[in-house]
């Protein structure tokens, strides 16, 4: 197990060498070649080299070689598949990020007083945020960080919430805490599976002697495996399973006025038995009423050839579209 605080390597050897025995339920990766360029200087030593030049910028590609390169040391880990990633953006950016985090209260905060299921905890949605931080979270829903995602964690077919349930900005207040737990699997509004937590966290000068820190459980509770100090900077991915137990359960003992704050992201896949319930068609085209008979002719066809694809093995399908082709020469 890495210490604490320390960054997880980028010059192992790509992931796909890794046992498939040993990824649980992250399936086998696609690891794609690609020619990475030297980074800026100032965004050199964070794990996403976002450019924010002109906007937020991170070349996708470069993003999926990133990911894969931490791979295997996330899916070994223990006690479920996580990776803390140390200076996870760019300066720049997180300070952003902290700067454009909103102190006053908005309409649409949810605030949970519930005990042990999240005490003094303040969510904050990014719809209501100002647009520096919008534009923020749309980065986090973008293709590039699903790339990064998908090569680190080997989860293929990551969607983003953009309704960010249970996600946005997060913020603890003293004598806060939030009970040890498995995170909800199902996002009821979009019916897809859960599958990856992001947490990245926004607290400068953080003290040990405030608590506040992540305990990450075995599955069977009976041991604490884990604990990540919620530092400027710092990023958590970690896999929700039902067994990934995680929070930071003991009241916070920071000063009054003293927040301990956060990003927090969740990514979804799609279930796969849509394919059963669902029939796989292509695109299905129709005529207008006015339409010259050619084209009425031609949406005909098209429309019998994805009917019939549906019908006939694809070894007879094949071999008709040849006939008929012979057939029009």
């Amino acid at each position: 197990m890495a210490p604490e605080g320390q960054t997880l390597r980028t010059e192992r050897e790509p992931a796909h060498d890794v046992p498939e025995g040993r990824l649980r339920d992250n399936i086998a990766m696609n690891s794609a070649q690609v020619e990475v360029p030297q980074a800026a200087p100032e965004i050199a030593s964070a794990v996403l080299p976002i450019e924010g030049a002109d906007g937020l910028y991170l070349d996708a590609a470069i993003a999926r070689r990133v990911g894969e390169e931490l791979s295997a040391e996330y899916c070994f880990a223990e006690p479920f598949p996580h990776a803390v990633l140390e200076n996870f953006l760019p300066e720049s950016v997180a300070r952003m990020a902290l700067a454009h985090f909103p102190n006053e209260a908005l309409r649409s905060d949810r605030v949970f007083d519930m005990g042990y299921a999240g005490l003094h905890k303040r969510q904050i949605l990014p719809e209501e945020c100002d647009a520096v931080a919008r534009q923020l979270f749309h980065f986090f829903n973008s293709r590039p960080m699903l790339e990064f995602l998908e090569g680190l964690t080997t989860i293929r077919g990551l969607i983003p919430d953009p309704y960010f349930v249970g996600g946005g900005f997060h913020e603890t207040s003293r004598g806060g805490k939030l009970g040890i737990h498995a995170d909800f699997r199902i996002n009821e509004q979009l019916h897809l599976h859960r599958r990856l937590n992001v947490i990245i966290y926004l607290n400068e000068g953080w003290r040990p002697e405030w608590g506040g820190a992540l305990e990450l459980w075995n599955r069977e509770m009976t041991a604490k495996v884990r604990e990540v100090f919620p530092v400027f900077n710092r990023c958590v991915v970690f896999n929700t399973d039902s067994d990934s137990f995680h929070g930071h359960p003991d009241p916070l003992a920071t000063p009054e006025g003293v927040f301990r704050r956060s990003i927090a992201l969740y990514y979804y896949t799609a279930s796969r038995e849509i394919y059963t319930e669902v029939p796989d068609t292509s695109t299905m085209y129709h005529a207008r009423p006015g339409d010259s008979a050619s084209v009425r002719r031609e949406a005909r066809r098209l429309r019998f050839d994805e009917n019939l694809r549906q019908w006939v093995p694809p070894v007879l399908f094949r071999l008709g579209h040849a006939v008929a082709r012979r057939l029009r020469k």
